[in-house]
């Protein structure tokens, strides 16, 4: 049974029917119940314990000048009767945390967090990103307006009106094997010894199938037959959507072209057991990837070895 990706799944109710109700969304944001998905310096607030939970705030018990007067709230949903909005506190007006709650990098704590959680911290983190990327209209250059709780950037230059809605960008990521190993690079910014499947963005005018035979090919020189999907994930750093796929390689010898990988190299799944690399995070759909690989030829799992080694 396949399971679900970190970042992925029905998590909440997004109430995307409410948005245009402006009664229904003063009243989700009077409501005391409601709560806050917080980021502050790209960083959200997590609670202690040994099993560690996101931290949402009340709106009501945040004071200025952390939260405004008049905060542009995005409405992320509904999740157990309660009311999500998100909300980016400025650098110099981080809010005041309760005891046992810290500052955490959502890419660190997202493995360790409940699923629905995880979720919807990835949620807010990509909607924020793109509202601060489009504070201003793409078309003439004037200011932009939230609209339908957060969910519309509207041009407020009445010779525009452009409106500009929440974007992800679609990008491929391909598990390639001649059957008995397995094609790995590794980009120079990552930790030494790390590798990790072939990615990369869909370009204008390019299918899935096609941008997966053009990014392995351009990266590694190697052609590739056979492509099958696998499964995809939300990666909202900012906002890309990876879609997961597997390949047979056609030829065998690499050679890096575009030079955007450092290496790229073929390995086995006894130089994977047997720790010749370090495999990406266990939240990623690469390791997924890796992961459904090795298994399906070795005699234990992959996760028993000890996750990214």
């Amino acid at each position: 049974m396949h399971r679900q990706h970190v970042f992925a799944g029905p998590y909440l109710d997004r109430a995307a029917h409410r948005r245009e109700d402006p009664d229904w969304l003063e009243a989700a944001r009077a409501d005391p119940a409601s709560r806050i998905v917080a980021v502050w310096n790209s960083r959200h607030p997590i609670a202690e314990g040994e099993v560690p939970h996101a931290a949402f705030l009340p709106l009501d018990g945040i004071a200025p000048p952390s939260l405004p007067a008049d905060p542009e709230l995005i409405l992320l949903g509904r999740r157990e009767g309660t009311h999500y909005f998100a909300f980016e506190f400025a650098p110099d007006a981080p809010p005041t945390l309760p005891p046992g709650t810290r500052f955490e990098d959502l890419r660190q704590i997202a493995a360790l967090l409940p699923a629905d959680e995880a979720g919807l911290l990835g949620y807010a983190r990509a909607m924020l990103a793109w509202r601060q990327r489009h504070r201003f209209c793409g078309s003439c250059g004037s200011a932009t307006q939230a609209r339908k709780g957060g969910h519309v950037r509207h041009c407020i230059n009445p010779a525009c009106g452009a409106e500009t809605f929440p974007r992800i960008d679609p990008a491929i990521i391909v598990l390639v094997s001649d059957g008995e190993r397995a094609l790995l690079g590794r980009q120079a910014t990552w930790p030494e010894r790390r590798y990790s499947t072939i990615a990369g963005f869909v370009e204008p005018g390019e299918a899935l199938e096609d941008a997966v035979a053009r990014e392995v090919y351009e990266e590694t020189g190697v052609e590739v037959g056979a492509i099958e999907y696998q499964s995809s994930q939300p990666w909202p750093f900012p906002s890309s959507l990876m879609l997961g796929f597997t390949a047979q390689a056609r030829s065998l010898e690499v050679r890096l072209r575009d030079r955007e990988l450092e290496d790229a190299r073929w390995f086995s799944r006894t130089d994977i057991a047997n720790g010749a690399l370090l495999l990406p995070p266990v939240q990623s759909i690469s390791y997924r990837l890796i992961e459904q690989w090795f298994d399906a030829g070795h005699d234990g799992p992959l996760r028993s070895l000890g996750g990214s080694r």
